[in-house]
């Protein structure tokens, strides 16, 4: 009875070291398999996923309207993540389908699913510099800023056309060309149309306030009469320290009550762009723009002149000079007089230059 005993003892004691055995093998391999789920939990969260672009930085768009679907058809298509599944479970956890937000959105290579879907759930999208000179047509305005907001050509044209928005806005159709002030301005790149208007309202009276509109007021000026002129010296020269100086003589024109005879306004009222030669039969037409059939400034600017034909025209150089023409060279400056025979000798050596290059 004793050795049966003995027997079933070490038969119980070799069970359990099995069991033990059996047991921490076990626990090793949950550990091991906690550890893989972990680490696979952790890279499809925390880990490097940006990182199949060629720069350094990238730029994701997210037109207005969007849901998650075609957001992760884009992603997916750009082909910048490492695994798209990766970031839609992590997507997913994060409820981010029901926070899409449009917008630009700067992408650093090397982010995480975790980091990427934070941005793109808050909506903290990146700011772009929309930029715009001078210009002849809104037309190409709205080209031109269609290229770099949301909102595009045909939508920014039409709200350009329309006459009780300027009205609304303090402008009449011939006037309303001047609330464009050319610059360089800081935009979410999903504005529409209307938000593009209501911006260029609040740059134009930023613009106009303190010490422009007092300067207007003393030259006896309204800001619409300084914008056509400044037009006007904008479609005479683009040598910017010549500005003040093409400013001037049509100042001194205005005040003795002549004609400012202007080529680029009869450009204008013949629609002609590409028009290098004013001839005699062009001088004919009748247009209000045309500032040699009609004495006066034109009713509003015959294009958008930048800031500096702008500033150009209120801070115009004092001097005697009545007429002007290009320089015989072609530098695109202009010889000045103020006597009519002078200035007609200046003239003649232009029309020498343009004969010998065959420009009639």
């Amino acid at each position: 009875m004793v050795e049966e005993l003995k027997f079933l003892f070490f038969m119980i004691k070799g069970s359990s070291r099995k069991i033990l055995y059996w047991a921490g093998g076990a626990a090793f391999l949950l550990l091991v398999a906690g550890g893989i789920i972990g680490y696979c939990f952790y890279s499809w969260i925390y880990a490097p996923s940006l990182v199949n672009t060629t720069e350094e930085k990238v730029y994701f768009y997210i037109p207005t309207g969007s849901e998650y679907g075609s957001v992760l058809h884009d992603l997916d298509t750009l082909g910048w993540l490492k695994k798209t599944k990766s970031f839609d479970w992590v997507a997913r956890k994060k409820k981010y389908p029901d926070f899409v937000k449009p917008g630009r959105y700067e992408l650093f290579r090397g982010m995480s699913n975790d980091s990427l879907v934070n941005l793109l759930r808050s909506g903290k999208q990146s700011e772009i510099e929309l930029v715009f000179n001078t210009m002849r047509t809104l037309e190409y305005l709205a080209q031109v800023v269609g290229e770099q907001i949301e909102a595009d050509s045909s939508s920014l044209i039409s709200l350009f056309k329309d006459t009780s928005r300027m009205e609304v806005l303090g402008f009449s159709p011939e006037s309303w060309t001047g609330i464009f002030i050319p610059n360089t301005y800081r935009f979410f790149w999903n504005t529409n149309a209307d938000q593009f208007i209501e911006r260029m309202k609040i740059e134009y009276e930023k613009y106009w306030s303190g010490s422009r509109d007092s300067i207007c007021r003393a030259n006896g000026m309204t800001r619409n009469e300084v914008m056509a002129l400044a037009a006007i010296v904008q479609g005479e020269t683009f040598k910017v320290d010549e500005m003040p100086r093409v400013a001037g003589v049509y100042m001194n024109r205005l005040k003795k009550g002549m004609k400012l005879q202007a080529d680029p306004t009869v450009i204008f009222a013949v629609d002609d762009p590409n028009l290098k030669r004013v001839l005699k039969k062009h001088l004919k037409v009748d247009s209000p723009y045309n500032t040699y059939k009609y004495a006066g400034l034109p009713p509003g600017p015959i294009r958008i002149p930048s800031i500096q034909a702008i500033d150009a025209c209120l801070n115009y150089e004092s001097h005697k000079y009545i007429y002007f023409c290009a320089k015989e060279d072609f530098s695109g400056y202009h010889s000045f007089a103020s006597g009519y025979t002078e200035h007609l000798r200046n003239a003649r050596r232009y029309q020498r230059a343009l004969n010998q290059r065959n420009i009639y």
